[in-house]
């Protein structure tokens, strides 16, 4: 969306969420993505000044501070990292950075697999970039954000979720091929919306599974003798003998899910839903078997959405271990749905989440 001048000294940055539609864990590994914006997202607004301190502040986490030559991971106040991180980032690409006050706010749900931690680093690169008159080609900034990320939080990302952030476009997907770079955007079908059901379990990557899986499909890639996952094919895959069970499932997932991709983009050009969903409800069976990184309660969510009438595909959404699922449903049902899903969630688990209609938005630039 719009950076805008607020006030004399003043400057704002807006960037929202995405949701990953297809391509679950494929990233990292060289491979094939399909993801949307949101129209929810994260602000960052605030003033420049002349001495040397970054303060950040947060209503729903507080405030916290440090000075821009002594900006290092902190073990508390750690929501800070992202802002920090992205400072240290762009002042080792020459940007002139001096003191700054930032307020965070925004309506996007955390620790879901909306990307809230990419929409914060994005809108804070933006707005450094605003306040201190430089500018960056996107795909730079969208790098810079993934180190932060890398250094400052310990989260070994990929670099879809701050692409989608920067690239999305209104009532399209974003396609990214993660090692030719390449973006492009691909017109959703009409008469189709997106629910996004929370399973009220929240994820917490940098305690580790995330970066397992990271871990596990390099050691796949390793012991197949390829450069990435991305180069390998499931006849290949199945003639390796010897390969230990568990990292034979990992790699299956992430070819599988490159496949699934390719078969996507190809539905969306003819505007098949229905076939869209059917690989929705795949990617998603493959992430419970082969991946692991479902858990009980999103498998509930996922079920219960398969079996109300109007709904094409299920899934879990983001990098899984908890968080959201995304729906994809007719749209004359979407509110129908969201509000079926959660009711039948709260009579399953006694747990209140949300599930609400989501539209595809545009990018923060």
């Amino acid at each position: 969306m719009d950076i805008e001048q607020t006030r004399t000294g003043s400057v704002s940055a807006y960037a929202p969420g995405r949701v990953e539609l297809l391509g679950n864990h494929t990233d990292y590994n060289e491979g094939l993505v399909l993801a949307a914006a949101l129209d929810r997202g994260i602000k960052v607004s605030g003033d420049a000044h002349d001495d040397e301190l970054v303060q950040v502040h947060s209503t729903r986490f507080g405030a916290a501070g440090l000075k821009t030559s002594a900006l290092h991971p902190q073990t508390e106040n750690r929501w800070a990292n992202y802002a920090f991180g992205v400072t240290k980032e762009l002042i080792d690409l020459g940007i002139p950075i001096r003191g700054f006050s930032a307020e965070v706010e925004g309506d996007l749900p955390i620790g879901t697999g909306l990307s809230s931690s990419a929409a914060f680093e994005v809108a804070t690169a933006l707005f450094l970039l605003k306040l201190f008159r430089r500018q960056l080609p996107r795909l730079e900034i969208a790098k810079a954000c993934q180190r932060a990320e890398h250094r400052f939080v310990g989260v070994q990302s990929g670099l879809l979720d701050q692409v989608t952030s920067l690239f999305g476009r209104a009532d399209h997907a974003v396609f990214f091929d993660c090692r030719t770079e390449t973006i492009r955007t691909i017109p959703f079908p009409t008469g189709l919306a997106f629910v996004i059901a929370d399973s009220g379990k929240n994820r917490e990557l940098a305690s580790g599974q995330y970066n397992l899986r990271r871990e596990e499909t390099r050691a796949a890639a390793r012991a197949l003798g390829v450069r990435a996952l991305r180069d390998l094919t499931l006849p290949q895959l199945a003639a390796h003998v010897g390969l230990p069970e568990q990292i034979y499932r990992r790699a299956k997932h992430v070819v599988e899910e490159n496949q699934r991709v390719w078969r996507a983009v190809e539905f969306l050009k003819d505007g098949d839903g229905a076939g869209f969903g059917q690989l929705m409800n795949a990617s998603h069976e493959s992430s419970r078997h082969n991946f692991e990184n479902s858990t009980s309660e999103l498998d509930l969510l996922v079920s219960i959405a398969q079996r109300l009438p109007g709904t094409l595909g299920a899934r879990l959404t983001g990098a899984g271990f908890g968080g959201a699922i995304l729906i994809l449903c007719e749209r004359r049902r979407a509110q129908l749905i969201a509000a079926e899903v959660s009711q039948r969630y709260f009579s399953a688990t006694g747990i209140r989440a949300p599930a609400f209609v989501c539209g595809i938005a545009d990018g923060a630039a």
